[in-house]
């Protein structure tokens, strides 16, 4: 098992060097001058530009600002913004508490009631239940995100006023509970199908029909050979799932006016903040790592057949 970990954090670094190098080139390549359009529709003047992007080392060579990049990485050092030189790590840490917080609600939210529905309907299959979830997915997935966030919106907060108009307490559960209902609902539908196919699949298994000659009580047999069997296929999508949460907070974000990173990221494309762009992006790969390497781990755990060398 350690070896097999040594293993995976090695092959982490051509995958982090690569999406890092493919983001900073996206960022840079794009047709206009970021430092110009800190003027707006006023004319730049020359000498000021020249000096802000030889501060900001965005004069160099393409690939010597790369590596320049980099290697403030690796000591915690994100670059500074264009505007007013605040360093990207503030901000990042100022709003990544409130997108963390944000998603772990969601995908908890999905984890519990998701495979909850989902082994409903897989051990009622074709009962009412079994339609009933089929068709409450089905209509989730199908509805926009933002469709679903401006009338949670509409209802909860115009209506009901049961949300504040901007989020910026991460401890506050109240806050973050309705817009992580909406963030996370997609994924639980998703669960949920998933759930519910991998359940209906092995109750026709051999080790199920032995399970229940053996006299086993129902409960243990749905629990501890049933549902920990079909879980491989959910958890590899809950575990991808963590990193889409963070950067899907966008949408949702924007809707409850939550400061989060997702927040962050749609001010900083608006203002061409190339370097909060690909900090941003940069703990965001981070994050789909990490989960990505759990993912795996956690396969020896459910299914003892599975073994790492």
């Amino acid at each position: 098992m350690g070896r097999y970990v040594a293993r995976r954090l090695l092959q982490m670094i051509p995958v982090f060097i690569g999406t890092t190098l493919l983001i900073f080139l996206m960022v840079n390549v794009l047709p206009g001058d970021p430092v110009a359009a800190l003027w707006g529709d006023k004319p730049p003047d020359p000498a000021q530009v020249a000096q802000i992007r030889h501060e900001r080392g965005l004069d160099l060579p393409l690939w010597q600002q790369y590596l320049h990049y980099m290697g403030g990485l690796f000591q915690g050092d994100f670059g500074k913004t264009i505007a007013g030189g605040r360093p990207v790590l503030d901000d990042i840490t100022q709003a990544f508490p409130v997108s963390i917080r944000l998603a772990s609600m969601a995908w908890a939210f999905e984890l519990v009631v998701g495979i909850t529905l989902g082994v409903l309907a897989g051990i009622r299959r074709g009962k009412v239940i079994d339609t009933g979830v089929t068709l409450f997915t089905l209509l989730v997935i199908s509805v926009p995100i933002f469709v679903v966030g401006l009338g949670f919106q509409l209802y909860f907060g115009n209506e009901l006023g049961w949300i504040t108009p901007t989020v910026q307490d991460s401890e506050s559960f109240s806050q973050l509970m309705v817009p992580a209902l909406v963030l996370g609902l997609v994924g639980l539908a998703y669960v949920a199908r998933l759930t519910r196919t991998s359940i209906a699949e092995n109750k026709s298994a051999d080790y199920m029909r032995t399970a229940v000659a053996k006299g086993l009580p129902k409960q243990r047999i749905v629990t501890r050979h049933l549902l920990r069997n079909s879980l491989i296929p959910v958890v590899t999508y809950l575990g991808t799932d963590i990193g889409s949460l963070m950067g899907g907070a966008v949408i949702t974000e924007g809707i409850f006016n939550v400061t989060g990173i997702g927040n962050l990221l749609f001010e900083a494309i608006a203002r061409r903040e190339g370097t909060i762009i690909v900090g941003v992006v940069t703990v965001l790969v981070l994050v789909y790592l990490l989960a990505s390497l759990l993912v795996d781990l956690l396969y020896a755990v459910l299914d003892p057949r599975i073994r790492y060398a």
